[in-house]
């Protein structure tokens, strides 16, 4: 992209990044309207933050379903049906492969006015039949799932079976392009169930916020939080299942099999060989279904696989689980002492109202309590169920265009965009349809070798951390809560790395630590994780659960107190602070840090060994 304009204030303009040495030509992954180009000039007055929350590293073409998809979904449900009073939709742009987004504000007075009238009525609907919708949101969530494992895709055969000439079956190519178009579909309607409640969850939450700053104000966002939390929610069940195994695994005396280092197969292999081993097994067998469908990172990745494909976070989760139980550690959550605390936060904050302000501040507070367990239970069904469920059903159409040669391996399908993936399927049905020469063959593989050449030197690159105008205020709800856009927040970021050795986020989990560094910047290093070390990233996401009980706290480049760390921490009682913008970018592994999630300062106190 050419440099168009000088830097605007504190973050250069988005006109102004330039092309990292090799990668000209990354624009043609991205969609059109995905890129930064002069005929939108007015984007350099806006301000974008870089989404590593959600999209840590460079995207696959493909992949961009994972990006436009759920925005058309949230803007449709948050402006278009709800009419959120200050907030429409998200827009997009890619950069470089990095995703950054900027939010669409209301501020025009009257028309906030005039969108809370019709909010009032639809919220509301949504929020006094909350538990029967619910449940009619899981429902439909099951249904999506099935249909989208269910779906068929046909090979193409030799020549038609009798069925299609004397039976009603249609031409086998139909059936690839209508599976094709039907997986698409399936991903679009689950992204809207996706955001269906979502945004009334968070609303509720900033409703509740809002009123206790009101009325309490100093209160922490922590204690606001905590008073909310969920204890037992759907997504901490995979973890407790695993704890359970690591204790059954202890009991009866199969736990050497889990031995640093070993791959599950190999794990799996010892245990069976005994019939103790074989036993445990089975009890692994039956918790697979739901609770392996968790993905091994945040799902919107294609290669983000579920822990039926790739094992190795819940055998490590297992292994860390049983030294915890030789060492004499309880490896349980402590769902009593959070409860106890919870419960008396609220009673304590509710004394300190005046009798006007009591009963709103309690019924915000049960309808929060009512409404948040789907904020932390959606991602489960909708971002891993179905997600690694779509990515598994579109390796089967890569896999069909590498039989006929249009893709050397299957994988490579998520080199191209979704509808340059149909164009493949449309030709190969076409050529398979005349029997006249292909040209994909030829076409498609030296544009994936390519676009893989283009996404290992993005890779290289570090995104600044926000682009375009400073603004004056921040006041959509999801850019607070889920990534911690404050402009004080915006200010640090801006003021840069300063003396090096003090780095400042969002308290999101009281407490204060010190010890070893570990950064992660891929799920893959997971395993490397260990006792007592302080996680430092760029975002985690809830399939990390698993290593929460081994660490001691946790540091993110980006999120709010309502993020997944802020929340898994404040659940198990560690220190955490979140959306510091560049903790993985000075921070390395092995340095000695000292996190205080009470003031949301990290500090390093040496280098590395």
């Amino acid at each position: 992209m050419a440099a168009t304009t000088d830097a605007l204030g504190a973050f250069p303009s988005p006109f102004s990044i330039a092309t990292p040495d090799g990668c000209q030509g990354w624009e043609e992954m991205y969609p059109y309207y995905s890129l930064f180009t002069a005929q939108r000039p007015a984007d350099e007055d806006r301000l974008w933050f870089w989404n590593s929350m959600h999209f840590p590293v460079p995207m696959p073409p493909f992949d961009v379903t994972s990006i436009d998809t759920p925005y058309q979904a949230a803007g449709a449900w948050q402006h278009r049906a709800f009419r959120t009073p200050p907030a429409m939709g998200i827009d997009y742009r890619i950069i470089n492969g990095y995703v950054y987004i900027s939010v669409n504000g209301v501020d025009d007075p009257e028309l906030i006015a005039e969108r809370a009238r019709f909010f009032q009525e639809r919220a509301g609907h949504y929020f006094g039949n909350w538990d029967a919708l619910y449940a009619d949101w899981r429902t439909r969530m099951e249904k999506l799932i099935a249909h989208i494992s269910d779906l068929p895709v046909p090979k193409l055969p030799e020549y038609e079976d009798d069925d299609v000439i004397f039976g009603d079956r249609p031409p086998t190519y139909l059936g690839v392009l209508d599976a094709y178009r039907t997986a698409l579909s399936a991903n679009e309607q689950m992204w809207s169930n996706h955001f269906e409640f979502l945004l009334l969850g968070y609303g509720a939450y900033l409703t509740f916020s809002e009123f206790c700053k009101a009325h309490l104000p100093d209160i922490p966002d922590q204690h606001i939080s905590q008073m909310i939390a969920g204890i037992d929610v759907l997504l901490f069940r995979p973890d407790a299942e695993l704890r359970r195994l690591a204790r059954i695994a202890v009991d009866t005396g199969v736990e050497g099999a889990f031995v640093e280092g070993r791959t599950p197969a190999e794990v799996d292999a010892e245990l069976q060989s005994t019939g103790a081993g074989r036993r445990w097994l089975e009890e692994l067998e039956a918790i697979k279904d739901p609770w392996f469908n968790m993905a091994t990172g945040d799902g919107l990745y294609h290669y983000f696989r579920s822990w039926y494909d790739d094992p190795s976070i819940p055998y490590a989760s297992i292994k860390g689980h049983i030294d915890a139980i030789h060492a004499g550690h309880d490896v349980e959550r402590p769902t009593e002492q959070l409860e106890a605390e919870r419960d008396r936060l609220a009673e304590e904050y509710a004394s300190l109202l005046d009798d006007d302000a009591r009963q709103p501040f309690q019924e915000l507070l049960q309808l929060s309590r009512g409404v948040f367990p789907y904020v932390e239970e959606h991602k489960f069904y909708a971002d891993y169920w179905f997600l690694t469920r779509f990515y598994n059903k579109i390796r089967e159409f890569g896999a069909l265009l590498a039989e006929h040669g249009w893709l050397e391996d299957g994988e490579d399908i998520f080199m191209l965009s979704r509808h340059e993936a149909h164009e493949a399927l449309e030709e190969l049905c076409l050529m398979w349809a005349t029997g006249g020469p292909p040209l994909g063959p030829q076409h498609w593989p030296p544009i994936v070798t390519r676009r893989r050449e283009l996404l290992k030197r993005l890779e290289e690159w570090t995104p600044p951390p926000a682009l375009g105008a400073m603004p004056e205020a921040v006041n959509d709800p999801l850019a607070v809560m889920l990534w911690g856009i404050t402009p004080s927040r915006l200010q640090e970021w801006a003021q840069g790395e300063g003396d090096g050795t003090t780095i400042i986020g969002a308290a999101a989990s009281a407490g204060e630590v010190e010890g070893i560094a570990r950064v992660l910047r891929d799920h893959a290093e997971i395993a490397d994780v260990r006792d007592g070390d302080i996680l430092v990233c760029t975002i985690t996401s809830p399939a990390w659960a698993p290593i929460f009980p081994k660490i001691k706290a946790t540091v993110t480049d980006i999120g709010g107190v309502m993020s997944h760390a802020a929340i898994v921490c404040r659940e198990y009682g560690k220190p955490a602070v979140v959306g510091t913008g560049r903790a993985t970018a000075q921070i390395r592994t092995g340095m000695r840090i000292r996190v205080n999630g009470s003031t949301g300062v990290v500090t390093i106190l040496d280098g590395a060994p």
